[in-house]
């Protein structure tokens, strides 16, 4: 299939794979708010699946009910009516005591504000989500330095939040969403407080880690740009699936080919400098 073709959720799910392991599966889920009087349909019967290894992008402008799904999945909003299922549970039937141990097994969390705490330095942000495991703290130090040496922060292990750039602690957000080796990662706008060289890092990262990891990444964004990265993107419009596209950028072969001409680009250089100093 094109890469950018639209489908519908029907057609989508008979382009699967029957080997593709189902990871989330969301049945005609809606959230409906009351303001005052009035009833608001954040979402409005949406429905699909995603798979292990794979790297979605919601797509949606301010409104449209991308982040009420996002919060849906993650098991931080109940929703009205419709079925969550993550594996075999229904997540929308567990109580709160029970989503809280649930995402700490499952569920890793990107920010878009990092959400660092400024009185731990970075590896014991890394390690902090391990302590409500019971980690031992020389386990958990040492499983986050393992972590942030994974997305090239282990250098920056003792500064604190105020001591980065704003790169170097999404990277270390990363890490602590990384650190309990969940099922799925919630990833919320996480670049848009970066500039575009961080971004594409960002995403060169993200995606390094669907492929080698296999994990699931969820990313909700407005940036076009940024969704075209994603394996699948589903966009919705006032609460409604509207398409889904498959097929995306690689921000790691763009790497390649920007590396590649640079090192073109330096020999050219060479070579005419060459010229002109005979």
């Amino acid at each position: 299939m094109a890469a950018g073709q639209k489908t519908s959720g029907r057609e989508q799910k008979a382009t699967e794979p029957e080997t593709r392991q189902t990871v989330i599966r969301v049945r005609d889920l809606y959230k409906i708010y009351r303001v005052g009087e009035n009833r608001v349909r954040a979402l409005n019967g949406v429905s699909f699946e995603l798979y292990k290894g794979e790297f979605v992008a919601v797509v949606g402008t301010s409104g449209s009910g991308k982040s009420t799904l996002l919060n849906m999945m993650a098991g931080l909003e109940k929703p009205t009516k419709g079925e969550i299922l993550i594996g075999r549970t229904h997540i929308e039937r567990l109580s709160e005591k029970q989503l809280v141990a649930f995402r700490r097994e499952n569920v890793g969390f990107i920010f878009q504000s990092y959400n660092l705490l400024p009185t731990m330095n970075a590896v014991e942000n890394v390690a902090l989500p391990l302590s409500f495991r019971g980690v031992s703290r020389k386990e958990r130090l040492k499983k986050a330095l393992h972590y942030m040496k994974l997305v090239g922060v282990k250098d920056q292990a003792q500064h604190m939040p105020s001591q980065m750039s704003g790169g170097q602690q999404q990277r270390v957000g990363i890490a602590r969403a990384l650190v309990v080796d969940p099922k799925i990662i919630f990833a919320d706008e996480p670049t848009g407080n970066l500039d575009s060289r961080t971004t594409m890092e960002v995403l060169r990262l993200m995606q390094r880690i669907v492929k080698e990891r296999s994990q699931t990444l969820v990313m909700v964004t407005h940036d076009n740009n940024l969704a075209s990265y994603a394996d699948r993107r589903i966009r919705i419009v006032d609460g409604k699936i509207v398409g889904i596209e498959t097929g995306g950028r690689s921000a790691l072969e763009e790497e390649s080919g920007e590396n590649e001409g640079g090192d073109r680009s330096a020999g050219n250089e060479h070579a005419q400098g060459g010229s002109g100093d005979e």
